[in-house]
């Protein structure tokens, strides 16, 4: 793989001893003020660039490491994060695109990508912008129901609220939602559950088009839409536990059992080892697809069942490796292309960050839950380099710059709908810095390996392979009220900190190991 680097060089980040916390967050201030330049503002939106540096020293949990692409990426990604928060009259939302598109609904919103929107901003210290746009989804509709294009797309909003209340702790926002959850979940039921008990998805609905296993009028049982759902019902579980609503929690665990079962028996093709897609006729679809790796990020499979093998096909060539992947179909199939022609957004080939980022969180939750020796962290930490370096634009001066658009070529790293729409004149910008997707979560949780957790434990295990850096810092991660650091310096004397790996809460060392291994430690009280 061609490593790939930006025109601005990233000065080393120093160590700091204020009462704020680890790192001076000046030092990264050069990122935003190229960022700010590198393309006009268009368009400008509730936070603008002006104050992009303002809003992100105030928001954000700051990060360094040895790779000045992956630091330029973390900051990029925050940065566009922030055009994508809008002020509404119904409150704040995050939308998925900045330009208006037809498709979308009252205030270009757009529900596809609302599970990655709740994961990337629960790490914001602001808690405002995701209590309102969940609101606006679970609330904003008639009778304050659910808005009614909120199903326009499958989603996973319970298990992404649940997990957003594992970083931050807040109770009472999470069981707020519960009777707005168990709303959402009684709609899918009446909408797409089969006689199976399973749930069926258009690949279109599921905000995939023109898949090979797929179409847009067929009622496929999609290995996508079925793992949510068992994310979603065993979050309610669990919620409803934290409410005290033990029938309603006990209800949800049964459900979840009986899809965990489904799932297992039907989708899992036992001659392709693989999680796929059951057609209308009850057949499988015959092609390994890049959403048959989604059931791990639910936590869908039971350990020792054998189903990790599925995991060998991404790392594999003929499989969903590619230099910008990972491919979304195996590259063996017939029916694998990319093309440049017919619909912009084809998922028969073409990498997309939205499925990069679920593969990535489903090997994260791989390689900490699972005993298995098919899959290892060089493999993890390897295809998020990958998908690092697909962070870029060539522009036609040659001028590379850090970008996140719609989906890639996964040989040449071209961002494909919008070479296609610069083909057909009809090229207007609307895949620009496509939110659509997470990064800077899977720095935090995987990189940097901050497991989230019900109780007062820290647990860290970051996923950064022995010998491939030589330090990294995650200062200031929002944590149950607190502030998190997480510390990876083996002579102690680029932080300051002491040597090996170490995690503060608050400024309290908490947990240490002098590798990079799996630590846990007691949250001082707050």
């Amino acid at each position: 793989m061609t490593r790939r680097t930006f025109l601005l060089a990233a000065p080393l980040a120093r160590a700091v001893s204020t009462p704020a916390g680890i790192l001076d967050p000046e030092q990264f201030r050069h990122h935003v003020e190229f960022f700010n330049r590198m393309v006009p503002e268009d368009p400008v939106t509730t936070i603008p660039n002006a104050e992009a540096w303002a809003w992100m020293k105030s928001n954000i949990p700051f990060f360094t490491c040895p790779d000045a692409d992956v630091e330029r990426t973390y900051y990029y990604r925050w940065w566009t994060y922030r055009k994508a928060i809008k002020r509404t009259p119904s409150g704040f939302i995050i939308t998925e695109f900045l330009k208006p598109v037809q498709h979308a609904g009252e205030y270009n919103a757009l529900s596809c990508a609302f599970g990655h929107h709740v994961a990337e901003g629960r790490w914001l210290k602001t808690t405002s912008y995701l209590d309102e746009y969940a609101r606006f989804w679970l609330c904003g509709g008639d009778n304050g129901g659910i808005r009614k294009n909120f199903h326009q797309f499958s989603g996973w909003a319970a298990a992404a609220l649940y997990d957003r209340w594992l970083a931050d702790g807040r109770m009472q926002a999470l069981t707020s939602m519960l009777d707005s959850l168990l709303l959402d979940y009684r709609a899918w039921e009446r909408e797409r559950m089969a006689d199976s008990g399973l749930f069926w998805q258009r690949d279109v609905s599921d905000g995939m088009e023109e898949s090979i296993s797929g179409g847009r009028h067929v009622r496929n049982l999609r290995p996508s839409i079925n793992s949510y759902m068992y994310g979603n019902a065993r979050a309610i579980a669990s919620i409803a536990g934290l409410a005290g609503r033990r029938d309603a929690a006990s209800e949800y665990r049964d459900k979840a059992v009986r899809l965990r079962r489904q799932i297992q028996t039907r989708l899992w093709n036992p001659q392709d080892r693989f999680f796929e897609t059951v057609l209308e006729s009850g057949t499988f679809a015959g092609v390994r697809e890049e959403i048959g790796f989604t059931p791990w990020c639910f936590h869908v499979p039971e350990a020792d069942r054998g189903f990790e093998i599925a995991w060998q096909q991404l790392m594999d060539p003929q499989g969903f490796y590619a230099p910008f992947g990972p491919t979304t179909a195996e590259q063996r199939n017939p029916g694998f292309k990319i093309a440049y022609e017919g619909d912009d957004c084809q998922w028969n080939g073409p990498s997309w960050p939205f499925a990069t980022t679920i593969t990535l969180r489903a090997l994260a939750n791989v390689l900490n839950g699972y005993h298995q020796n098919v899959i290892t962290r060089q493999d993890y930490f390897e295809t998020f380099e990958i998908y690092t370096r697909s962070h870029q634009l060539k522009l036609p001066g040659g001028r590379v710059i850090p970008w996140i658009d719609e989906n890639l070529n996964p040989r040449t790293g071209e961002w494909l709908a919008r070479a296609m729409k610069i083909r057909k004149g009809t090229f207007y910008g609307r895949g620009d810095h496509y939110n659509h997707s997470c990064y800077c979560d899977l720095v935090i949780t995987g990189v940097a390996g901050l497991r989230p957790r019900p109780d007062e434990v820290i647990e860290v295990n970051p996923l950064v392979p022995a010998g491939k850096w030589e330090w990294f810092c995650l200062d200031g991660a929002p944590y149950h009220g607190r502030r998190l650091s997480i510390v990876w310096d083996p002579t102690g004397r680029r932080f300051g900190r002491g040597r090996g790996l170490a995690v503060f809460a608050d400024g309290v060392e908490i947990a240490r190991a002098p590798d990079l291994r799996r630590v846990t430690g007691k949250l001082p009280p707050a």
